[in-house]
């Protein structure tokens, strides 16, 4: 399975290169223009998450030298992602909106395993951080083509490549740890979630996920 995200593939197909089962509607792209306000507040607070998230792992898992070397840059990007999105709606006269309920991630965290043998729940936090990025590596690639602003394409061009290789980071810390057969095996897993997850959840115009 091939799990890098090569950018300079202009296809970027989801499924073979992501890992992804199931694509975004073309329409979600339509929804955001409803609301850039909304789309640019959920990205966000999405980027700070992101940052914050690292930072937790680093706390719990402080014991993984190669974990925390590879995560800590990743804070300070995120956390300089939060600033770009917070400039931009700076820059149109926009507001930073309230944080809102992420019904995504939410799901997400509900597959992860509860209990067990403490590897388990590594893994799938470490998974669940891949697929969220991957996720909005591929939101970020709709948002980079299908925008009518020239420059909001080229401003989501960039954060697509930066999420393709959070994405494979985390995937590269689980087998750093845990075996290569296991992780793919629970990957594949989660995968299959998503895909299920995606198909249930409603079209927002105002998420990023």
């Amino acid at each position: 399975m091939n799990y890098f995200c090569t950018m300079s593939n202009q296809s970027l197909s989801v499924k073979n290169i992501l890992g992804l089962q199931l694509p975004t509607d073309p329409r979600w792209v339509d929804l955001t223009g409803i609301s850039l306000e909304a789309i640019l507040t959920d990205h966000a607070y999405c980027e700070q998450k992101a940052a914050t998230s690292c930072i937790s792992l680093i706390q719990r898992y402080s014991q993984y030298g190669e974990l925390v070397t590879g995560l800590a840059p990743i804070v300070t990007e995120e956390w300089g992602h939060f600033r770009a999105v917070l400039q931009e709606l700076q820059k149109r006269g926009l507001k930073l909106g309230k944080q809102r309920k992420d019904a995504y991630v939410n799901a997400l965290l509900d597959f992860q395993v509860k209990g067990g043998h403490p590897d388990d729940r590594f893994l799938d936090q470490l998974l669940t951080m891949a697929l969220i990025e991957a996720r909005s590596c591929e939101r970020f690639k709709r948002l980079s083509e299908g925008l009518e602003d020239a420059y909001l394409r080229r401003f989501y061009r960039k954060f697509m490549e930066s999420e393709a290789g959070h994405y494979t980071l985390f995937i590269t810390l689980a087998e750093t740890y845990l075996p290569k057969a296991r992780v793919r095996k629970r990957w594949k897993e989660w995968l299959e979630y998503e895909a299920r997850l995606m198909q249930e959840m409603e079209l927002r115009g105002d998420r990023i996920h």
